[in-house]
């Protein structure tokens, strides 16, 4: 790329030799004479160096790399020392490239330049090391004394792979089975409980952590959860997954069919701030007050429609079983469910809705609804919980309400807002995940609590 130019301007436009007393100061003088004049003594001093630079593009992108063999061996040195003013000396292309060609020449202890083929250092000049269990740099049994050498020798040894498999064992417990005081353990419990029990006689914190990160253990997470102790779990929860998917009893469903999941939440209080809440600032969130008092308590019943993502809610005073029924009947006496061919409502065994006599109420009042209750303590299962989980988010915390009759208007308005954005909730969990969950646990079902 840069040759023609550089014969051009150097040479000639006839690409002939330049004068062999010329060197590159004279001439930049007598090509560039008005910006010569303009340049600092500090450019004079260093043109040596712009010019080497300026080859060194022209060595990278030509098309021989420095590799055309035409290069004489002869050594980089200044345009302005003896040896390039002398005689002999020219500025070919070829001595060109050759002089940049060994200036960017690869060394020991610099990347090579685009256009060269990577190598490797030779297999005896590398040192074969292993990452210890320890987390050093410990030296396998093929490596060189001088490189075993290195290490001082307070250097913690390498740990076998029984030591952290009794590390993991001891994560993985329960700290007051081994007689501590202690509900979870911190990482700086499990090294102090490892040098205790003489499993090693130190060891850092982030082996240990490295360790257990190998197998995801975190012993200082927990997670809440429901133990399944209905006897008849898979038999009532087999149907509800079904209708998630659109099934009931191996028969699609029709679009005349419809399916509502329905709860309520309960002791919805109205805490009346002792000061008002102030808005976000720049570097500041909001901030509410933490003393409060009680304004009272709502009950919210909810049902929500699993393939429209349609919601109905109302608030009432207490739970039981007539504001259960009013809630059928807001949901009931509307289309499309009034016309529907079959209403299927899951639901939990609270109070206003379990057993057989509330199957026979409903049934009465409405014949095309179809109760399917969930197992014992599987609310899980039910889809509105999802719904709720929402409402507590985005509408009651922080609780900050000045009275019952704002909390209700604010739950209530929320109904139309969400349903403006809502979208049918992706489950994913069937009969056969349900399967496979039963019998992962069914060996801790005969345990007994601790």
């Amino acid at each position: 790329m840069w040759s023609a130019p550089l014969r051009r301007y150097f040479g000639g436009r006839d690409g002939a030799r330049p004068s062999t007393n010329h060197n590159w100061t004279t001439l930049c003088r007598l090509k560039f004479p008005s910006t010569f004049a303009k340049l600092s003594t500090a450019v004079h001093k260093y043109g040596d160096v712009l010019f080497e630079f300026i080859c060194g593009l022209n060595l990278l992108f030509s098309p021989c790399k420095g590799r055309c063999g035409l290069c004489p061996e002869i050594v980089p040195m200044p345009l302005n020392s003896p040896k390039t003013n002398g005689p002999d000396w020219s500025l070919e292309p070829e001595n060109i490239r050759h002089r940049i060609g060994t200036l960017f020449a690869p060394r020991s202890s610099c990347w090579q330049p685009k256009g060269f083929p990577m190598t490797s250092s030779l297999p005896a000049l590398i040192p074969r090391v292993r990452l210890s269990a320890n987390g050093e740099n410990a030296s396998s049994k093929n490596a060189s004394l001088a490189w075993r050498n290195r290490f001082g020798a307070g250097d913690q040894p390498a740990f076998p792979p029984s030591v952290a498999v009794q590390v993991k064992a001891l994560a993985c417990e329960l700290p007051h089975r081994w007689g501590l005081p202690l509900s979870r353990f911190s990482l700086s419990e499990i090294q102090r409980e490892v040098v205790q029990q003489g499993i090693v006689a130190s060891i850092s914190g982030a082996t240990l952590w490295r360790w257990l990160s190998q197998d995801a253990i975190r012993p200082w997470r927990y997670r809440s959860w429901i133990f399944p102790r209905d006897p008849k779990f898979s038999e009532k929860a087999g149907p509800i997954l079904d209708l998630y998917e659109g099934v009931w009893n191996g028969t699609p469903l029709q679009p005349t069919d419809f399916v509502l999941s329905a709860d309520e939440k309960t002791s919805i209080q109205a805490r009346q701030r002792r000061h008002r809440s102030l808005p976000p600032q720049p570097e500041r969130p909001m901030l509410v007050e933490t003393e409060y008092q009680r304004g009272g308590a709502w009950v919210y019943l909810a049902a929500w429609d699993v393939r429209r993502a349609k919601v109905f809610g109302r608030c009432e005073a207490s739970n039981g079983i007539a504001p259960f029924d009013r809630l059928v009947s807001d949901v009931m006496s509307s289309e499309p469910y009034r016309s529907a061919t079959r209403v299927f409502w899951i639901m939990d065994n609270g109070s206003g809705h379990r057993g057989s006599r509330a199957i026979r109420r409903l049934q009465t009042q409405w014949p095309t609804l179809i109760p399917v209750h969930t197992p014992v303590h599987a609310s899980w299962l039910n889809q509105v919980e999802i719904y709720f989980s929402i409402i507590q988010r985005k509408v009651l915390t922080p609780n900050d309400f000045t009275s019952l009759a704002q909390l209700e208007d604010r739950l209530l308005r929320f109904q139309q807002h969400y349903q403006q954005i809502a979208a049918p909730f992706r489950w994913t969990f069937t009969r056969k995940d349900l399967a496979a969950l039963l019998s992962k646990i069914a060996p801790l079902q005969m345990e007994p609590a601790a």
